[in-house]
């Protein structure tokens, strides 16, 4: 649902303090947190010019040698990819059936 406060255009979910500046919305920040192997944080955001977006910080622990470092982050990359591209996919309109 996206309600806007009549006053300020603020949405439900807007945090409505200093994360919300410039014409942006800002939502309070989800963290999920993995002691000593990483942290996620997810804002929903919505532009001036009312796009809405998920931002997503990651912090990864990576292996201390260099290989197996590289090999994670190919796989983060290969992950991020598949995750971008299901949430893209997930915006399309349903196609429609032909009778």
């Amino acid at each position: 649902m996206r309600r806007r406060n009549s006053q300020h255009g603020h949405t439900d979910w807007c945090g409505r303090d200093h994360r919300c500046n410039l014409g942006e919305h800002r939502s309070a920040e989800i963290v999920v947190d993995l002691p000593g192997h990483g942290r996620a944080v997810l804002v929903r955001v919505r532009t001036a010019a009312g796009r809405d977006h998920a931002e997503i910080r990651l912090r990864v622990a990576l292996a201390p040698a260099e290989p197996a470092a590289r090999r994670q982050l190919a796989g983060l990359l290969a992950d991020l990819r598949h995750v971008v591209t299901r949430a893209a996919l997930a915006a399309r309109p349903a196609p429609r059936r032909a009778a």
